[in-house]
């Protein structure tokens, strides 16, 4: 079994691993984890600790500190949950950093607001990387990451999250490949004019959702901006799709897609994550879907006791009954302290999520469309709270997680980033500009 441990000893073999997790990926709807799947034998010298450190261990998906961003998303000392120091010490190699923004009016003044947004985030990530003296770099290919982790440097791979920040314009995405984004998703909360959420935006105003769809799906500067992005060989992001729109993105693009924080739907029921059908195309395209250390979006909420008693916390808060995970609409609630009170409720209505609840989600996947199509994308700085995983200096803890169900370090190789970097290589091998 080729690993990565070997790629990085034969640097000319690497283009071909890709090329051949590409082919198996396409080519298999692997039902099981691979034959090598085993826990490490006790006779074995190996620990946990030296398989995490030899891992590239790759974060698909988080988001930029602003002086701007809520305290509540972020480490206890306001700092960011993946900055350089925690991810060295949870032995972090890569992280992609979203230039995301969230809902707003779709106005002219509303769009140049969030390009305004996502251009400050853009620059807040430039600057981390020219205040850390060399041991932060930006890296735009597989290879560029590969060899960040050969020289013992945090590799951080720019994503993009929101099409409102393009301004209605297929050239801004140009523009922001430009500036080394290679990972570009769509959609956030709420609708835009290029594609429908999975979760529809709440009017405080009228004290209603927008309609669950707008577009069907994709519109037609959505199906535009997919092909742009395959043109330019970067890599679409289904997160946040609405179902319809994830179906299409799938249908259209030339190239393998992720999901960079999207969990299971027939594990907690949620508008946000996926539905069966959308995990087996994931799948059979060759892409890979990133597990979210997101407690509102891991845990099974589908017990009718459990429903009831969310809704009756939700009318007692004055919020919708209505909801897309069950934390939705909090910040409907004007009373910082009556805000404070419901989120606590949930949490403990909720109970402990944990790093096995995460690994229960990978195991789905892995025995539905094998392990060469799963991965982790956190979603720090906007969601976590799993016990034993707030930030990217406890990583580890996901590895002996792994290692504890019986994934071989193989395995685990491919679950941390060998997966995503191939659909990043296969991406750039369809650009067709030049």
């Amino acid at each position: 079994m080729i690993t990565l441990a070997l790629a990085l000893k034969n640097k000319p073999s690497w283009l071909l691993l890709f090329a051949l997790f590409g082919l198996a990926s396409c080519s298999e709807n692997n039902t099981e984890a691979t034959t090598e799947t085993a826990a490490v034998s006790s006779s074995s010298q190996e620990t946990p600790a030296s398989i995490h450190a030899r891992s590239l261990v790759l974060d698909a998906h988080a988001d930029i500190v602003l002086p701007s961003t809520s305290t509540g998303y972020l480490s206890a000392d306001g700092s960011s949950k993946v900055d350089p120091a925690k991810m060295r010490a949870g032995g972090v190699d890569a992280v992609v950093m979203s230039i995301a923004v969230g809902p707003g009016p779709r106005t002219a003044e509303g769009d140049a607001a969030a390009r305004a947004e996502a251009d400050e985030k853009l620059e807040a990530v430039y600057t981390l990387v020219e205040n850390s003296q060399g041991s932060v770099v930006i890296a735009t290919s597989a290879e560029e990451i590969i060899a960040a982790h050969e020289q013992d440097k945090s590799a951080l791979i720019l994503g993009f999250q929101n099409a409102r920040s393009l301004q209605g314009n297929i050239s801004a995405i140009d523009e922001f490949y430009q500036a080394g984004v290679r990972i570009f998703g769509l959609n956030h909360l709420g609708h835009n004019d290029f594609s429908d959420s999975s979760r529809p935006e709440f009017d405080g105003a009228t004290g209603s959702y927008e309609a669950t769809e707008e577009h069907q799906g994709l519109s037609a500067l959505g199906v535009a901006a997919i092909q742009r992005i395959n043109a330019l060989g970067a890599v679409v992001d289904i997160s946040q799709l609405s179902k319809a729109a994830a179906l299409q993105t799938l249908a259209l693009s030339t190239a393998p897609v992720i999901a960079s924080h999207s969990n299971v739907k027939s594990i907690s029921d949620v508008s946000r994550n996926l539905s069966d059908e959308e995990i087996d195309l994931i799948g059979e395209r060759g892409g890979v879907i990133h597990v979210a250390a997101f407690k509102g979006y891991l845990l099974d909420i589908s017990d009718p006791e459990f429903i009831s008693t969310l809704k009756k916390l939700r009318r007692e808060a004055g919020i919708s009954e209505e909801y897309n995970y069950p934390f939705e609409l909090y910040w409907e609630i004007e009373d910082p302290i009556e805000s404070r009170k419901f989120l606590d409720a949930v949490n403990e209505l909720l109970g402990p999520a944990t790093v096995d609840h995460m690994v229960n989600h990978i195991d789905y996947i892995v025995d539905r469309i094998g392990i060469e199509h799963v991965g982790i994308g956190n979603d720090f700085n906007h969601g976590s709270g799993i016990e034993g995983y707030d930030d990217a200096s406890e990583a580890e803890n996901i590895t002996i997680g792994l290692l504890s169900r019986g994934y071989s370090e193989s395995d685990i190789e491919k679950i941390w980033s060998e997966n995503f970097l191939r659909v990043l290589e296969a991406a750039s091998q369809k650009r067709t500009l030049h």
